[in-house]
């Protein structure tokens, strides 16, 4: 009777195990179902951003906040997510974003080819502009006149790309600050910045630096994800048209930008739906001009 008493033992062991596995198994369907868009933290998105790039995207009292990371709070509040963002370098945002630490970037990045081959984009939201700042009083008024100048650009941005194409051969440093730095030490005769933050850096300057002149990029700015993140994707893309149709977008325009003219081909989002017009100045067709990276 012993090993009968054995063998009951060891079948009622292994029926146990089954069931834990049974209910393992039922765990990972329903963790699945809770976290359609395959974030590290269900319900919560982690995205990379910077904390030097105001208006754009920076830091106030602690908190990341700027145009694009107040749109993408909006956004992601469409899709039901909590946001929380962390600070990188941009020449390592794309990466970050493609190897999932993060799971979305913010920090008005321009779409190019290029960069598609790292990640994916949302619709772009916003169009943007090539600022140069130069140190007041420098006889450099305009792009054409920076070949043989020593200029300065953060490295990995549109640009980087602009002075590398143009044969400038730039003097790349991480982040925005090293930047206005290098120009206000007058170690270099100028600064292709995005034209927002060349601008807001110029006005924070004390008279030290001003934005020569400003160029439209050719393409819009949007929010970046990796390839393998479809669903947050189109999450993403239906949050920020609602957004817009809602009127968010245009409030953070004219709180941001206030003034700006956008341009008449520029269509936020799919291009597909209505949203309020943002009011411009009555002077100067575009008075300011976004950032872009």
């Amino acid at each position: 009777m012993r090993p009968r008493l054995v063998l009951a033992a060891t079948v009622s062991t292994v029926a146990a195990l089954l069931s834990l596995t049974a209910c393992g198994s039922g765990s990972g369907k329903s963790s699945a179902a809770d976290n359609p868009y395959q974030l590290a933290v269900p319900g919560t998105i982690r995205v990379g951003t910077l904390s030097d790039a105001p208006p754009n995207v920076f830091l106030k009292d602690g908190k990341f906040t700027g145009f694009d990371n107040d749109l993408f709070t909006a956004v992601a509040a469409k899709a039901g997510l909590k946001v929380e963002f962390a600070a990188t370098d941009f020449s390592a945002l794309l990466a970050e974003v493609a190897n999932h630490k993060f799971d979305a970037g913010s920090s008005s990045i321009t779409i190019t080819d290029a960069r598609r081959k790292t990640v994916d984009f949302t619709n772009g939201y916003d169009f943007g502009y090539f600022g140069l700042d130069v140190p007041a009083g420098s006889s450099v008024t305009s792009f054409d006149q920076l070949a043989g100048k020593r200029v300065v650009v953060v490295q990995g941005t549109v640009q980087d790309d602009y002075a590398t194409k143009n044969g400038l051969n730039p003097v790349r440093v991480p982040d925005y600050n090293s930047a206005l730095n290098q120009l206000k030490a007058g170690t270099v005769q100028g600064w292709i910045s995005p034209a927002e933050i060349g601008e807001q850096s110029a006005k924070d300057s004390g008279g030290k630096v001003v934005l020569a002149q400003t160029r439209l990029s050719s393409e819009p700015t949007a929010f970046a994800v990796a390839h393998d993140r479809p669903k947050l994707l189109a999450a993403l893309n239906k949050g920020l048209d609602e957004v817009i149709q809602d009127g968010t977008w245009t409030r953070l325009e004219e709180q941001y930008y206030p003034g700006r003219a956008v341009p008449g081909d520029f269509k936020p989002g799919s291009g597909t739906v209505d949203y309020p017009k943002v009011t411009t100045a009555s002077t100067a067709p575009s008075p300011g001009a976004s950032a872009t990276s």
